[in-house]
């Protein structure tokens, strides 16, 4: 789903070109977000743990903590107008599991456009 979201981004922004259904088939979102979405977060910042147990996903437990954190890296010199190189964003929340479902850690933090903005010339 963040490769589709992040895809369909790039396209309204004029990054990318093409058809949207085609640009999602090809993963041409990934010259801009070259890795996951998130990991395991604990006793330090990129926690251990394995994301498979015998092949399969393995089942969140109520306890665990991971990151959802997609982000988004336009370098100097890629295809992306030069207007938007060194563009690199990336907003986390912080996902506790529980027995019912989840809490999100970091729902009070900053997180839209004019909040982070807000945030920066304020400092």
């Amino acid at each position: 789903i963040a490769e589709q979201v992040l895809t369909k981004g790039l396209l309204e922004l004029g990054i990318l070109h093409g058809d949207l259904t085609e640009l999602i088939t090809s993963k041409a979102c990934k010259q801009y977000f070259m890795h996951g979405i998130g990991h395991w977060l604990g006793l330090d910042v990129h926690d251990v743990g394995a994301y498979k147990v015998a092949g399969d996903d393995r089942p969140f437990q109520s306890g665990m903590v991971l990151t959802i954190e997609p982000g988004l890296y336009i370098a100097p010199g890629s295809e992306a107008a030069e207007k938007w190189w060194g563009l690199a964003i990336r907003i986390e929340d912080n996902i506790l599991v529980t027995a019912d479902g989840h809490d999100n850690l970091t729902a009070g933090c900053v997180k839209t456009q004019a909040e982070v903005e807000a945030l920066m010339t304020n400092r």
